[in-house]
């Protein structure tokens, strides 16, 4: 007969729930500074539905009336160096946490009036969410983009559990300074099941970070209700599968979600890891603007009516008055100053043309912001000492590529304890899985950091490090194919943070990864992923062909203030070249090509791997090819002067790139030279690439799929003949 065992969670889970008592222990002060906070939250939403009414508002206005209140009570718990993420629907999340920053220490709310700071905080709020230059990201995130460092609020995100995973990196970083801050990610119920969260679920848990994952459980994805898209609807219970308590709340009574806060605070900062709270509220309104649900047929307005009548907001005052902490007509009066508070922020942003209003003009940005703070100046790297091969000062010998690799790190390591490294099987296996890592986890057994199976989570979670600002990370993505796993996180999240949020969020972080074209590792391991980060914003791209020129680039990297993606070749690792015997200081310059081999016949822009058969073509045909190295890959980083200067020479270019022609960096390489440089082009741009379709495993079709020497001197031969000139006339 069978037997059964019953099985029990390692972590908590419980329901928390408000009583008379707690609110008299929670006291009238606390009490009242919540409803103030609560009221300027509402009459500033109710403010955003009206101006979006009247057309005002460019893109979506995600209202959080009605769950307001959960945030208010969350937020009432922590203290002001603790740290929030949130979600599209975030204002009520971003007011909160900066009420709290900007109203500290300031008088009875009952009898003081508001401070200037908050009328301040409140108009540059209005501000951005109208898309203005003096909002807090300087108009670039609007309703879903809002970030305020100095008041602990990182940022808001479109993206549904965008947030989380650099939420984590956040508490990574406080829980490392070891000052006992905690931070808190919200987000709602249709993000519980996207991947970032399960994922970012996990390595909180493994590595008891300082983090509570909050959830505004609403009922609805839009228009989807919770029923379609989960079975297990009490969604505080995900917290079970990886051990972490959890508590579910009714997000309409906020000092019962200040409770529930308060004891998730407690947890964290006595060091035992992550929390999840689980608050169901309800959105009076549609996904966006001020029209209810229920005008779309999801909702009936019975149930509307139901949540309405349990408003936090009418509950804060109710509780208030019958204790005699406030009456009804401070109540009024707090709302009615609120009210003209935001009145007087819209008067300030507004004008009125007859009977309507619009964006007094001289306050929207210029339209010459449009790109600045893509990408930081590179102003760090003001005083360092930049060299190369050829003038090199100290003393150099032969080495292997892959040593270099593992050489700088360890260098970089010993003289910044900032830098750590984090990746799959970084730790053993004698420095990962190619020896990139040799001897790191030895030396620094704190800063060398193991990950699971997870690119989207631990990608994510470097990127939040490295936004906070603290520490270095550098992340090693073992194919880079993975980073389509990782996609939105370096994409959508690492990549745009500087210039979403107003061009001055610096983000240095480095993530290396290898080609593997060549290796049978097949279609979905072999990408050179060049072509894919050239695509997007804010990345800056380094591919260095040689052991000497990857010391001084990695250097670089680790000191840039952007994000950067280091290149490497298994096709290199095992190659020899010159590099430093013990001088492992010095930098080569982001945006600095390098001839390898002068001519004057025609151009030749490669890179990687691509450099050493390319010359070695060059040398066999006996061509008077000028060949450069393009090192840096990115859009700013092409060396378009030393490139320029060249094709003004020979009038012919050639691209080689040993890749696919899909996902092709040579294809935006060449669109930008016949652009910039048509005139002095005797013919179109000649390209050397590989086939449409990715690498095989087989070892003749993936032969067959990728570009070597025997390619690159036909294509040689090929533009000879198109030049006119057969290899004789060109020896």
């Amino acid at each position: 007969m069978v037997k059964y065992v019953n099985l029990k969670p390692d972590a908590p889970w419980k329901e928390i729930r408000s009583t008379a008592k707690d609110w008299d222990a929670v006291g009238e002060a606390e009490v009242s500074r919540m409803l103030h906070h609560l009221h300027l939250v509402r009459a500033f939403e109710e403010t955003v539905l009206e101006l979006d009414g009247e057309g005002l508002i460019h893109g979506p206005a995600h209202s959080s009336i009605g769950q307001d209140g959960g945030a208010i009570g969350a937020i009432a718990a922590m203290r002001g160096s603790d740290q929030i993420t949130g979600s599209h629907r975030g204002h009520h999340q971003f007011l909160a946490k900066a009420l709290r920053y900007v109203d500290e220490g300031a008088g009875d709310p009952r009898t003081t009036p508001p401070t200037e700071e908050v009328e301040t905080l409140l108009r540059r709020s209005l501000a951005e969410i109208l898309g203005l230059a003096d909002g807090f990201c300087k108009g670039r995130g609007g309703s879903m983009h809002l970030r305020w460092e100095e008041a602990g609020a990182l940022g808001t995100n479109a993206i549904v559990g965008g947030g989380v995973p650099l939420a984590n990196g956040v508490a990574w970083a406080r829980k490392r300074k070891g000052e006992g801050d905690v931070v808190f990610t919200f987000f709602g119920d249709g993000a519980v099941n996207i991947g970032s969260v399960p994922e970012s679920l996990n390595l909180a848990a493994l590595w008891d970070l300082p983090i509570c994952f909050f959830i505004e459980n609403n009922g609805y994805a839009v228009s989807t209700t919770l029923e379609e898209e989960t079975r297990e609807t009490r969604l505080s219970s995900r917290g079970l599968a990886y051990g972490i308590p959890s508590f579910k709340v009714d997000g309409m009574d906020p000092v019962a979600v200040r409770m529930a806060a308060q004891e998730a605070v407690d947890l964290m900062r006595s060091g035992n890891g992550p929390v999840i709270i689980e608050a169901n509220v309800y959105r009076y309104f549609h996904h966006g603007g001020g029209v209810p649900g229920s005008a779309f047929g999801y909702r009936d307005k019975d149930e509307e009516q139901e949540w309405r009548a349990r408003d936090p907001l009418a509950l804060l005052a109710r509780e208030a008055i019958k204790r005699g902490w406030i009456d009804e007509e401070g109540d009024a009066a707090m709302r009615a100053s609120a009210q003209e508070i935001m009145k007087s922020a819209a008067a300030q942003l507004t004008e009125t043309d007859g009977n309507q209003r619009q964006i007094i003009p001289a306050l929207w940005p210029d339209t010459a912001f449009r790109d600045h703070g893509l990408r930081g100046d590179l102003s760090e790297f003001d005083g360092v000492r930049y060299e190369e091969e050829e003038t090199f000062s100290g003393d150099l010998d032969a080495c292997k590529y892959i040593d270099a690799v593992a050489s700088v790190m360890n260098r970089r390591m010993e003289t910044d304890e900032r830098i750590f490294c984090m990746g799959e099987d970084i730790h053993r296996l004698k420095g990962g899985t190619n020896g990139a890592t040799k001897g790191l986890a030895d030396r620094f057994p704190d800063r060398v950091v193991p990950t699971p199976i997870a690119e989207l989570g631990f990608t994510g979670l470097a990127g939040g490090v490295a936004m906070e600002g603290t520490y270095r990370p550098v992340v090693e993505l073992m194919y880079p194919d993975f980073s389509l796993v990782a996609a939105d996180q370096l994409f959508n999240q690492i990549g745009k943070a500087r210039h979403m949020f107003g061009g001055d969020t610096e983000m240095p972080i480095v993530v290396r990864t290898k080609i593997a074209l060549g290796s049978g590792y097949g279609s979905q391991h072999s990408m050179d992923p060049a072509g894919l980060y050239s695509q997007w914003p804010g990345w800056r791209i380094v591919a260095p062909s040689t052991p000497f020129d990857y010391v001084g680039l990695m250097n670089s990297a680790l000191q840039c203030q952007d994000p950067v993606l280091m290149i490497e070749h298994v096709g290199l690792y095992t190659t020899g070249g010159l590099g430093p015997v013990d001088d492992f200081d010095y930098f080569i310059p982001l945006g600095k090509a390098k001839i390898v081999r002068p001519g004057n016949r025609f151009t030749v822009l490669t890179y990687s791997a691509m450099v050493a058969p390319t010359i070695a073509a060059a040398e066999q045909m006996g061509l008077d090819a000028e060949i450069i190295d393009l090192r840096s890959l990115d859009r700013a980083g092409i060396d378009w002067e030393l490139v320029g200067d060249s094709i003004h020479k020979t009038n012919n270019v050639v691209v080689v790139e040993q890749g696919p022609l899909t996902v092709s960096y040579g294809a935006m390489l060449t669109d930008e030279i016949q652009r910039r440089f048509f005139d002095d082009l005797d013919q179109p741009v000649k390209r050397i690439h590989g086939g449409e379709s990715s690498p095989n495993v087989s070892k003749v079709l993936e032969r067959s799929a990728f570009v070597g020497e025997e390619e690159i001197r036909a294509g040689f031969a090929e533009i000879m003949t198109d030049m006119g000139l057969g290899l004789v006339a060109a020896q």
